[in-house]
């Protein structure tokens, strides 16, 4: 626990990692995308005055990873090989760090493959850095 931080103080949400099984990845300046969701099916049996509520299926959001540019073109090869055809299926982490970089909370995901990627907004005024994004198609997330 990093000095002046009380037990139950919240951890910042700017200390994070992402790893991507076989991909080096660079640091990211956010991850969206973190969440589930399972169908409410509804059913009334004969007379019964009270409509019935169970699961049905649950269905993971897609994750968004946003970086600046770097040189690294690994990202960009995985999205090639799937716009070829080859869809790679890989598992990752989202990590959560404490102040001295250390885990906190673990959201891993499966059977990831990205299935969108979008370029740079260029401005010639603009002071931003190049910031690029892509979005990974996943089949299950799970908090550890």
């Amino acid at each position: 626990m990093a000095i002046g931080r009380r037990p139950h103080d919240h951890v910042g949400n700017f200390n994070f990692k992402v790893e991507i099984e076989g991909v080096t990845v660079g640091a990211f300046k956010a991850v969206s995308g973190l969440d589930s969701e399972t169908e409410v099916v509804e059913y009334q049996d004969g007379d019964d005055i009270i409509l019935r509520k169970r699961p049905g299926r649950t269905k993971y959001s897609n994750i968004t990873l946003k970086r600046g540019y770097v040189t690294n073109q690994e990202l960009w090869k995985w999205r090639k090989g799937v716009v070829e055809g080859k869809v790679d299926r890989k598992s990752g982490s989202v990590i959560l760090c404490d102040d001295k970089g250390e885990e906190v909370l673990r959201y891993n995901f499966f059977e990831a493959w990205p299935c969108k990627w979008k370029g740079f907004e260029l401005d010639g005024k603009g002071s931003d850095t190049m910031a690029e994004e892509v979005e990974l198609a996943v089949e299950r997330l799970e908090r550890a």
